[in-house]
């Protein structure tokens, strides 16, 4: 099967896709959306069922349609699911979905890029942004496969709710982020004893409207990566929100184990501060690294995190939205993803 040309195409429909295409549909682009999933919002509708928005309705916006309901509330994940296909509904966004996008590649006939999908399918593009989001490929600890195959593990990609998690004995949630706490808060509200493995020095941040106020209103949100402020900024631990900290240490069948350095044959996970009991499950919380291998394109660092200045690469009209810190501190949050869109685009369209 073989697509119509078309000028831009935008690999995935998540936050940062949708709002391209408000850009591009302002400027009387003619693109098209892909996404691998059946429905916009999937990634949020499919993660663990406890998870809400760090930030306030009012504060998390794409650009040209409010969030519906209170400003001042903070949405759940099902709610920010129903947010997006809402958008992509409200103007009318051609959005070809359960495309997974296998490869990107320079178009031998002529100039652009084609796009091959799990199905079958061709697109060619003169311009192509690619809205994947943060990066999908699942981190897990070396040290992980020390561990005997009694024990239940997941990544927090796979968590959704303590009904999921073997048994009702001892389990750990590794990692020192807002996702972590809020899994092993989950896990702790079932009665079992759960071990955090949280690096005692993550900075946290209340996490309240005066907290949003402030940050949106100084513009410490905005500070851009390419100057010294934003440089210092990227280079330090990311803050975990200071509610959901003070909540799992509420809990008396939680215990901190600091950060963890390393596995037992016998089940026990080793952190800076004690060592477990044998476990019987462990959450990975631990994040996400780089999955770009279909682009063949030479636009990636050895680590293959993909080279960019301002989402644009080296390779004429293709451009990266949604990666953590492509501007700023934001963008890699929902209310970032209007002032990122707007900037590649404008930019995209000018340079080629």
């Amino acid at each position: 099967m073989t697509s119509l040309p078309l000028d831009t195409l935008i690999i995935g429909a998540g936050q940062a896709g949708l709002a391209a295409a408000y850009y591009l549909q302002q400027r009387g682009v003619a693109f098209a959306l892909l996404d691998e999933r059946p429905a916009v919002g999937d990634i949020w509708a499919t993660r663990f069922d406890a998870l809400r928005l760090f930030s306030p309705q009012w504060a998390s916006g794409l650009p040209g349609r409010p969030w519906p309901g209170p400003a001042l509330h903070y949405p759940s994940k099902d709610e920010a699911a129903a947010y997006l296909r809402d958008y992509a509904v409200h103007f009318g966004f051609a959005v070809h979905l359960g495309q997974k996008a296998t490869s990107l590649t320079p178009d031998p006939a002529g100039s652009g890029y084609v796009v091959r999908t799990a199905t079958g399918q061709t697109y060619h593009a003169q311009r192509v942004i690619v809205s994947t989001g943060a990066y999908s490929a699942a981190r897990i600890p070396a040290f992980a496969g020390q561990l005997p195959g009694r024990v239940q593990q997941l990544h927090s990609s796979q968590y959704r709710n303590p009904a999921q998690v073997a048994g009702a004995g001892p389990v750990a949630v590794v990692g020192s982020g807002n996702s972590a706490l809020q899994i092993a808060a989950d896990l702790a509200g079932s009665g079992r004893p759960v071990y955090a493995a949280f690096d005692d020095q993550t900075p946290a941040f209340p996490n309240n409207q005066t907290t949003w106020v402030l940050l949106k209103g100084t513009g410490m949100l905005r500070v851009s990566r390419y100057n010294f402020a934003g440089r210092a900024m990227m280079h330090r631990p990311e803050p975990v929100v200071l509610g959901d900290l003070q909540r799992l240490r509420r809990f008396p069948n939680a215990q901190f184990m600091g950060r963890a350095t390393g596995a037992t044959a016998e089940g026990t996970l080793q952190g800076r501060r004690l060592t477990t009991p044998a476990l019987e499950a462990v959450v990975w919380a631990t994040g996400f690294g780089p999955d770009f291998d279909w682009i063949r394109l030479p636009i990636f660092e050895a680590d293959g995190t993909p080279r960019h200045h301002y989402g644009l690469t080296e390779a004429p009209g293709v451009a990266f939205m949604g990666l953590p810190w492509l501007n700023s501190r934001s963008s890699a949050l929902m209310g970032g993803a209007g002032p990122d869109a707007r900037h590649v685009v404008e930019r995209l369209l000018a340079a080629s």
